[in-house]
């Protein structure tokens, strides 16, 4: 019998992947194989130069309820969860590292890893009743790796309380929070992803990629470094067709006539 897949890869003529957490019985709890295969198609994204954005979403009735405690509870070892906690810290740091922007279309729940997930993203787009907690304290389980997610996006005592109340925080709270971009009505938040993701594909890449990359360099080291590698990647980002265009089209007063390709 087949069996559908755990993630679900659709890629249009822009280069917009959409990537679908579908396991949604399970409120798209991150299994071990969810995790490989999410891990995979983020590969998959890595290698391919077309590729513009990346959007993740959830099938079913949630966006993701963490990890799957059933599976985790099933063989306990030590070796077992280091090597979980690892495999998982691995498959966000891609996200974080690709070099397109990634944005979360947040429905239902976002708990526990679901919540580091909507946080390792680049950003995220929320239906207004979607609601977010860190709620392993509740069954006696500090969110360890989702607080460094959590702690890079808000600020720290927001942070602090999610994680040790494990208490949901609605979407308007996870805007003025931090946690998330924008709200939008449930039928609307297809659309409203679909604007975010018109305005970046309308950017050049070779901007974006460095950018990105910059943007991450920079918040994890002193403020003096930080500064040295921001001029270096801006000098470089000047010398691009791209952006030597789009300035001389301010200068004239026209629009850039950009290249829609990789360049």
């Amino acid at each position: 019998m087949n069996q559908e897949p755990l993630v679900l890869f659709e890629q249009d003529s822009r280069g917009v992947v959409t990537l679908t957490l579908n396991r949604p019985a399970a409120f798209n709890a991150l299994s071990e194989a969810m995790l490989e295969a999410l891990q995979a198609a983020l590969d998959r994204v890595a290698a391919d130069a077309g590729a513009r954005v990346v959007v993740i979403a959830g099938a079913g009735r949630a966006f993701c309820a963490g990890h799957d405690l059933k599976e985790m509870r099933a063989a306990p070892s030590l070796d077992y969860y280091q090597r979980l906690f690892d495999q998982c810290g691995r498959m966000m740091l891609t996200i974080q590292q690709l070099p397109v922007p990634v944005v979360a279309q947040v429905h239902g729940i976002a708990t526990a890893a679901g919540c580091q997930l909507v946080a390792m993203c680049d950003l995220a787009v929320a239906a207004h009743d979607a609601r977010f907690a860190v709620s392993g304290i509740n069954v006696g389980l500090f969110c360890s790796t989702p607080s460094v997610a959590l702690s890079r996006n808000l600020p720290r005592k927001a942070a602090f309380e999610m994680l040790v109340t494990g208490e949901f925080i609605g979407a308007a709270e996870a805007r003025e929070k931090g946690l998330v971009n924008r709200v939008a009505e449930p039928g609307e938040l297809a659309a409203a992803v679909e604007r975010l993701v018109a305005s970046i594909v309308a950017k050049p890449a070779v901007a974006m990629a460095a950018g990105k990359g910059l943007f991450y360099r920079q918040l994890e080291t002193g403020i003096a470094a930080a500064y040295a590698d921001a001029a270096a990647t801006m000098a470089c980002n000047m010398m691009d067709a791209s952006a030597l265009e789009g300035v001389q089209a301010f200068i004239e007063k026209r629009p850039a006539a950009w290249s829609r390709g990789p360049a």
